[in-house]
């Protein structure tokens, strides 16, 4: 009796210690499958265009697998929720710019996440500044032309198609007064059409996608919303030089995981995200592609957001911007 009862308290106790270190030897298993990168932009676009580059050197680094899911919509909602609700094991990575995570209550009524209680940082790695653009067969060739047409006109339109392009709208439209009815597309290469045959006066959109449109001949570009010069447009005026004060809004990215991911494992993504943002290859892509890197360590990048977040509350209150 007394060996039966020590083999059972002693099978017990191996189970429990099993199961105590299983969790530590998946996260230094890790990762030993494919990992999935969300990103809420439809394939094709310019951030699929720069996320697909940066997944391949994801790839390199981490020995596996690495999936791009673009789950497009909802200014960027769907991919965050996505991520939010995932398994907190390393598996499902958020790749996305920071207006969703700092603005998100402005753009959407019943946000499904909590930008700062839901998720970890784990690097920033890339700018994307926007520029303002027209048909190419616009009468307007810069944005003085721009506003002095709009302003001559009963109705205007505009689109957006992600919170970035929508604040931005809304900051040029309180800083020139000029008015215009902003429209909601998917993606940003549903809108391009409207914008060549006229459809639409303007759109404020990245600068990546931008740059293939304009040698297209599709459309023109009449100035960029970062502090300064895109190097892939370099004849581009920045707004402040195109005589619109104070406006520098040019978003950036970073990976988020899931809250109650491991803190190993944490690190391992932050240690890929910074040399994948360190490494010259990299810059040089993103010279081609009007982008530029961003070397921020999960600290500084949580120091970053928390900065962005007190300049959206003041954007989001100057433009009178509201969730819908």
């Amino acid at each position: 009796m007394t060996t039966r009862r020590t083999f059972v308290q002693g099978a017990m106790a191996a189970t429990a210690a099993t199961a105590l270190t299983r969790p530590a030897f998946a996260q230094q298993d890790y990762p030993n499958r494919p990992i999935h990168v969300v990103i809420g932009f439809a394939a094709g676009s310019g951030a699929d265009i720069l996320c697909r580059f940066y997944t391949s050197k994801l790839a390199e680094l981490s020995g596996q697998t690495v999936v791009i899911d673009n789950k497009p919509g909802a200014v960027g909602v769907i991919a965050g929720n996505i991520v939010a609700k995932a398994k907190p094991d390393g598996y499902t990575i958020l790749w996305c710019g920071n207006s969703i995570m700092v603005g998100g209550q402005y753009l959407v009524k019943d946000m499904p996440f909590d930008p700062v209680k839901e998720f970890i940082s784990a690097g920033a790695f890339l700018e994307t500044p926007f520029v303002i653009a027209v048909g190419a067969q616009s009468s307007a060739k810069n944005v003085a032309e721009l506003v002095t047409l709009l302003k001559s006109k009963k109705q205007n339109r505009s689109a957006y198609t992600n919170p970035t392009g929508q604040l931005s709208t809304a900051l040029f439209k309180t800083r020139t007064g000029v008015e215009s009815e902003p429209v909601s597309y998917k993606t940003t290469g549903d809108a391009i059409p409207d914008l060549v045959n006229g459809t639409l006066d303007y759109m404020i959109l990245d600068g990546t996608f931008a740059v293939g449109q304009v040698k297209s001949g599709r459309i023109r570009v009449l100035a960029a919303t970062s502090a300064g010069r895109i190097s892939a447009l370099p004849d581009v005026p920045t707004m402040q030089e195109a005589g619109i004060p104070d406006y520098v809004f040019s978003p950036w990215w970073g990976a988020y995981l899931p809250a109650g991911t491991p803190q190993p494992i944490v690190d391992k993504v932050a240690g890929w995200m910074s040399q994948m943002a360190k490494a010259p290859e990299s810059a040089k892509f993103l010279d081609t592609m009007a982008a530029l890197p961003v070397l921020d360590s999960a600290r500084e990048m949580d120091e970053r957001l928390k900065r962005d977040r007190s300049m959206w509350d003041k954007l989001a209150s100057d433009a009178k911007l509201s969730p819908s």
